[in-house]
Order: structure tokens, then sequence, then C-alpha cells
């Protein structure tokens, strides 16, 4: 390996040294090698992070390792997210007490703040149900001033409680938050809110309810109307409408604060008959909406939240009704709604948001709304199709095509059959510095020995094996079974010409 070394060395210049090698365990070499070079110089936080992401991006998890513990003989000042990207990538790979140890030593490390480590490790190990270690964690964890906002940390563990039907487990965590010397937010309410009422815990659900209205909605802020929409519906789908409808007054006068004006042209007495469930819960959604001072905030919860739910014509309503009141729809309402017709499969109506909704309500799609459509495309086989809209993403201004849009499209060709012209986009993403994950290989290196591109497929093989790529076995069988019929096929033409020409 020879690389031009400069005359003189920054640490910036060696970030950008050690990302354009192909192989990480060159980059790690180069790494090493410049204190060597350069007596004066010393490796800073940035180059570390940097050699870290290469070095756990490609799961070289030994090598990465000794990098962190190099960094923390060194005592240069490093930032939070080193480690949480650390700590995921330990998870990722199986290794969750190494997660956990280095968590427990970033004291060691120059670092002054640990509040998103804290909040990815504590994320991680409620996910895993190992709840004791969870909370024993955050007991010693949580009172130093190293982390900034206990706040999230709990809303992170309501949620995951939450997600475990153990919304019982959830209630304790919000009713100690006081305690902790912190304050309930709109977050934690919603969260709490949707756990409750899933496990049809509704007596407590309608408590927490009334705390919100004294806490949180002091000001009729129209962003909670998605946290009574939740408890409403509900109450609905549990057959008790009339308290449904006498809650829903409460909300009106203590929790949206609406003006009198406003309330009296609400008719409730349509909800009271109850027959038709999902009739009452709409018109209980329209009395929300209609009774709040208008705003976008709250047509913006409400609408995002209902495309979630994956109750598309409903959301559509709220959609109309944002622009009958003369506002304009928020980029986040279009992403949930090209996400929820995605997943359900109606991709022909996501492509008309983008190019026609958006269009007249004169915003701009980003590329997270692309990537969203780009995937619903790939995932019903239409990754031709997807592959056009490149080329609408270069058109527009800061709208460049990502490495997740890369992926997604050469997964999503090679998905189709097209290996030829996935083989091409995966050259393009390279060129433009982008790393490729290993299975994007693999699958790419297979499709093309099945239509014969033994060629191409060697080439893509070699290319994987310079970046420190390991292919999977079946890669190695494809090409020897791809070559073998290719030689059988050779002897039968050969067999054939002897015949031809004796005669």
């Amino acid at each position: 390996m020879s690389i031009r070394w400069p005359r003189l060395l920054t640490p910036t210049h060696l970030s950008q040294i050690i990302r354009k090698q192909k192989n990480p365990l060159a980059s790690l070499q180069i790494f090493k090698e410049a204190n060597n070079k350069y007596p004066n110089y010393h490796h800073n936080g940035p180059v570390y992070a940097t050699m870290i992401g290469i070095l756990g991006s490609s799961g070289r998890i030994t090598e990465m390792k000794e990098v962190i513990d190099q960094m923390k003989e060194d005592s240069c000042e490093c930032k939070d997210s080193v480690f949480a990207t650390t700590i995921n990538t330990y998870a990722r790979a199986g290794f969750l007490n190494e997660a956990i140890s280095l968590f427990k030593n970033i004291p060691k490390f120059n670092c002054v703040n640990w509040t998103e480590s804290f909040n990815t490790l504590l994320q991680i190990m409620v996910k895993e149900s190992m709840l004791e270690s969870a909370h024993s964690l955050f007991l010693e964890s949580s009172y130093g001033w190293e982390v900034k906002s206990r706040v999230r940390s709990l809303n992170l563990l309501m949620d995951v409680l939450c997600q475990h039907n153990r919304s019982d487990l959830a209630l304790h965590v919000f009713q100690e938050m006081s305690y902790q010397g912190c304050h309930p937010d709109r977050d934690s309410y919603q969260i709490l809110m949707r756990g409750l009422c899933k496990d049809r815990r509704l007596n407590e659900a309608i408590h927490l309810l009334y705390s919100m209205f004294w806490r949180i909605s002091l000001k009729g802020s129209a962003e909670d109307i998605v946290v009574y929409r939740i408890l409403l519906d509900a109450l609905c789908d549990n057959g008790q409408v009339e308290q449904a409808i006498e809650i829903l007054s409460k909300i009106l006068r203590k929790g949206l604060k609406a003006p009198k004006l406003c309330r009296h042209h609400l008719d409730l007495r349509q909800c009271n008959g109850g027959d038709d469930i999902e009739a009452t819960k709409r018109l209980i959604n329209e009395v929300l909406i209609r009774g709040t001072v208008p705003s976008l905030g709250s047509y913006t919860a409400m609408a995002v939240d209902l495309y979630h739910e994956g109750k598309i014509s409903l959301a559509d309503k709220v959609l109309e009704e944002t622009q009958d009141r003369g506002f304009r729809p928020s980029l986040l309402t279009y992403e949930a709604k090209v996400s929820a017709l995605c997943r359900e499969g109606r991709i022909h109506e996501a492509v008309k948001v983008i190019e026609v909704e958006m269009v007249e309500g004169n915003c701009v799609p980003n590329v997270r709304l692309y990537n969203i459509l780009l995937k619903g495309l790939c995932d019903t086989g239409n990754s031709a199709t997807a592959v056009g809209y490149l080329k609408e993403m270069a058109k527009r201004v800061g709208c460049v095509a990502n490495e997740e849009t890369y992926c997604t499209l050469v997964h999503g060709l090679c998905q189709d059959g097209r290996f030829v012209e996935g083989s091409r986009l995966l050259e393009e993403m390279l060129i433009k510095s982008y790393q490729p994950p290993i299975d994007a290989y693999n699958v790419l290196i297979r499709g093309l020995c099945t239509v014969g591109r033994q060629y191409e497929a060697t080439l893509w093989l070699e290319e994987m094996i310079s970046r420190g790529e390991s292919p999977e076995p079946s890669v190695w069988n494809s090409l020897v079974a791809s070559v073998c019929c290719d030689l059988a096929d050779l002897d039968v033409r050969f067999e054939t010409f002897k015949r031809l020409c004796s005669s």
C-alpha cells in the first residue's frame, strides 16, 4: 500500500485520506503510521470518530476496540456521539456486555456529556427485556450533570414498556417523574395514553387525561389533539360512546380552550347514536378539529397520527380541511401519507402525491420522502420506475440521492432480476464514495452468475475482497457452478464442431 503523504499533516487531512481507502484495515494502518511519520502530529477527537466509524461499519470489532482504548490513553476531547454509535455497533454484533462496559467507562475518557449514550444504551437494554439492568443503569447514571435531560430517557423507557404491553409499569415510571426532578411533556402523555388504551386500562387513561388538563394544556395547545383522540377512539371501541361524548365536551372547554362561539356551532348530538362506531369516531375527530382555534400544528398532528395508524381516508379529510382553512400542508404530512399508501401497496396513489398534490400545494419533496417512495416502488416490483426518480432528484436543489437511496435501488433491481442495471448503479454508488453493505455485493454477484455474467461477477468479487469483506459461501458456490456450466457447454460445442468437421 502506497499513499502520497503531505509535507504537513493535519487531523482533517488524515480523516480525508483514511475515508478514501477501500479496505478498513488499510485505513487503520495509515491511522497508525501517521504518528510515526509526523512526530509533532496528534490525533484529535474527529479523527478517532472517523476511524472508529469505519471499523464499526465494516464489522471490525476487535480493531475498533483497540482504537477506542488508544483514544482513552490519548485523553483527547471526544463527543458523546462516538460512544452512542459504538454502543449501537456492539449491540448489533451481539456484544451487549461490551456496550455496557464502554458506557460505564466513559468517565475515563475526555467527554463531558453522556446523554445520547445513556439514552441509546437504556433503549437497547429495555428492548432486550433487561428491565432490572435498565432500572439499575437509570438509578446509577441519570443523576449526574453529564446526563442533561431525564425526560427523554424516561419517555424512551415508557415507550418500550408500552410496546411490550406493560403500560402498568410505564404508568409507575410516569408517576415517578416528579420525584426525579423532571416534568412530563407532551410526548410523555402521548406515549402513556396510547399504551394504556392499547391495554384497555381506560380508567387510568381518563385520569391521565384530567391530569393533562392542568399540567400540559393550560394554554389550550392544539397539538394536544392527538392525545385526546387516542382516548376518545378507545372509549368508542369499548362501547363507551356516551362517556366519550361527555369527555369530549370537557376537552373542548378545558383542554383545547375552544371559544364559546366555536363550541356553540358544534352539534354533539350527532355522535350520541353510537350505532355505527366508525361513523361516531369520524364525527368526534371532526369536532376535535373544528372545536379549536385553527392552526397548522393541530392539523399536522392529527393527519400524521391518522396516517401512521393506516386510517388514510380519515387523514385525507383532515388534509382537505387544512387546505380549506387556508393552511399549506407540511412536508411531514406528505411524508406520512406517502408512507401509509406504500404500506398498503397503493403505489400509484403515492406517486400521485408527489407528482400532483405536492406540486399543487407548492411543497417540494426532500430526500427522505423520495426514499420512502422508492422503497415502496421496489417492494412492489417497480424498480425500473424507481430508478427513473434519480434524475428527478438530481434536478431539485438540495435533494441529493444518499446511501440509503442507492442501497434501496440496488436491492430492488436485484429482486426484480435486473442484475446488470443493479451492477451499474452499484458502480455509480462507489464513484460517489458511498459504502455499499456486504449483502448488496452478495446478492449482486449471485444474480450476475445466474444470468451468465461471470466476468462482471468476478470483478465485483475482487472489489469486495479489496474492501476487506468476506463473501458468503453461497457466493463462491454460485461462481463455481456458473463456471462449471460454461465449461460443460463448451465441451458440448467442441464435440458438435468435431462431428461437423468429420462429416
